[in-house]
Parts: structure tokens; C-alpha cells; sequence
């Protein structure tokens, strides 16, 4: 029996990494062709290593969109970092972020010594993102600072709204990656759980507008699926204060309402069948540094 995918044909894994909200997720989605993980303007709202499948006739890149590289306040910022590193360790190439629209800093810097320690083995890219933000004469300068950072195999400015040279970025990633089968089905976007992925639009929901701290007070755990001529979905959304639970809820419900709506119109999207969608919001003190609350929450 022949391989239906040529000698040529590549496959395997590259992760984006930098500081909180450099644009990582906004690029996963755009080389993916649709959104696979959530967005927002606020940091750290990333907290799963997302795993993104491109489908190319000369091969199968897998994206792997980790949480921002951090200094953790909690038990759950630990963690996001332990994710981190454990996807450095485990992928073909690194792609480093760094945004065109801010100055490096000792973040970036921090993250390119923790890199080091991988980069004898695993390439590193460095990326360049949000051209659109900045003047050519800025983006200029910002390169001159990436490039001071690291000995990068390569560096390429990119523009994830823009799609400017997009395309380019894939191109490059693929071609570090090693000859093999494809490792995901034709036609697969991501290999997040359904259960997942609806937390996940839920969470980004809920995140728009709010005030600064909320971001990492919010989790979401979807309850109850009932499948039928219309998706019944219970889920259930988790902060750390009764404050907090006043924000998300809004008054007279009319926040919890707006996210609610713009969460059903992402899920429906994604699954391509009309959603009816229930949200509760929950108090649980704390959790984001109780153990037993993180398992309960997925962490």
C-alpha cells in the first residue's frame, strides 16, 4: 500500500511563546485560517496549551498556543508556567514574540534566558508581531532589539490582523519541521475537547470590559450538554469574590446577558448548530490558589 502524501511531506509541532498579551493567540488563529483560541486585551488569558492544525499539501504544521511566560503571583500562575516549559521541551521549533508596538524589557529578556536552555536543541524563531500598531521606522528599531536579544534562526515581522507575511511565518515554521505523516484527520481545526472550547468562548465572553483584576479571577466549567434540534448548554462561571460576581453579572443581569449572547454566537459558529446557553455565576473564595479548587476547575 503507497502513502497517499508525497516523500516530501512534512508534519509536526511549533508553540509561540513571549510575554503576556504580545499577540500570540490573535497569530495562532490567523495561520490557522479560524479561531481556535481566545483573544482578549488583557493579559494571561491564555491558560491551556492550545493546540491549532494547519493543513497544507506539503504538510501538517501543529500550533501550540501557550499561556503568557510570567513572574506567578498563585498556585495557578505556577502551573500556567509549568505549561510553558513543558511545551518548549516537546515541540519542533519555538517561535519567540515579541510585539512592535512596545520597547523590549526585562520580560522579553527573561523569557530568551529561559529559551537558552532549550535552543541547543530546539530552533527558535524570532517573531515580531503587531506590525500594524507601529511606524516603519519604529518596527525598524524593533528589530534591531530582537535581533540583539538571541542568535535566532530566523526573524520576521508579521502582522496577524494585517495578515502581512503571515503566510511567510508559516512557511518558515514548516520547513524546520521534520518528514513524517500527518499526525491529525483532514479537516481537523484543533484538538481541544467541545467541552473545552465552549468554557473557553464562555471565559472570553466575560472577559470584554471588565476591570483589570477580574482576567484571572474567571474560570468557566460547563455542567450539562443536551444534544437535541437545539445544543442545551449549562456552564457555569467561577470568581473569587461576590464582588467579582456583581461585575460579571452586571446590572439586573445586563452584563451576564451581553456575554451570554456573544459566547452563544461564538459557540454556534464553531459547531454550526443553533445553542441554547444557561450561565450561572459561582463564587469559589480563593481558588486560584487552593489545589483542590484548581483540579475541580481543570488546572
Amino acid at each position: 500500500m503507497t502513502n497517499p502524501w508525497p516523500d516530501s511531506f512534512r508534519s509536526g509541532f511549533a508553540c509561540f511563546v513571549g510575554r503576556p498579551n504580545v499577540g500570540k493567540s490573535t497569530l495562532t488563529n490567523a495561520i490557522v485560517g479560524q479561531k481556535v483560541a481566545i483573544t482578549s486585551s488583557r493579559p494571561q488569558t491564555t491558560r491551556h496549551a492550545i493546540r491549532g492544525i494547519v493543513h497544507r499539501e506539503d504538510g501538517q504544521l501543529v500550533l501550540v498556543d501557550t499561556p503568557g511566560l510570567h513572574k506567578p503571583r498563585t498556585l495557578l500562575g505556577e502551573r500556567l508556567n509549568d505549561v510553558v516549559r513543558t511545551t518548549w521541551s516537546e515541540v519542533d521549533v519555538v517561535g519567540f514574540c515579541v510585539p512592535a508596538d512596545q520597547a523590549v524589557g526585562p520580560g522579553d529578556k527573561f523569557i530568551v534566558s529561559e529559551l537558552r536552555k532549550v535552543a541547543d536543541r530546539t530552533p527558535v524563531v524570532g517573531i515580531l508581531t503587531k506590525t500594524d500598531l507601529a511606524r516603519p521606522e519604529v518596527i525598524a528599531e524593533r528589530l534591531m532589539e530582537l535581533s540583539a536579544l538571541a542568535d535566532f534562526a530566523e526573524i520576521v515581522p508579521v502582522s496577524a490582523v494585517s495578515g502581512k507575511q503571515v503566510d511567510l511565518l508559516a512557511d518558515l515554521l514548516m520547513a524546520r519541521m521534520p518528514p513524517g505523516p500527518p499526525l491529525y484527520p483532514e479537516g481537523d481545526l484543533t484538538d481541544e475537547p467541545e467541552n473545552t472550547m465552549i468554557a473557553e468562548f464562555i471565559r472570553e465572553a466575560a472577559l470584554e470590559g471588565v476591570r483589570d483584576e477580574l482576567p484571572h479571577s474567571l474560570a468557566v466549567v460547563v455542567e450539562e450538554l443536551v444534544e437535541g434540534r437545539t445544543l442545551k448548554i449549562r456552564a457555569e462561571i467561577f470568581v473569587e469574590r461576590s464582588s467579582q460576581k456583581a461585575i460579571v453579572i452586571g446590572r439586573a443581569g445586563s452584563r451576564l446577558k451581553v456575554v451570554g449572547t456573544n459566547a452563544r454566537e461564538q459557540i454556534e459558529k464553531m459547531l454550526g448548530t443553533k445553542v441554547h446557553l444557561d450561565l450561572f455565576v459561582k463564587v469559589a473564595k480563593d481558588w486560584q490558589r487552593d489545589p483542590r479548587q484548581l483540579r475541580k476547575l481543570g488546572f
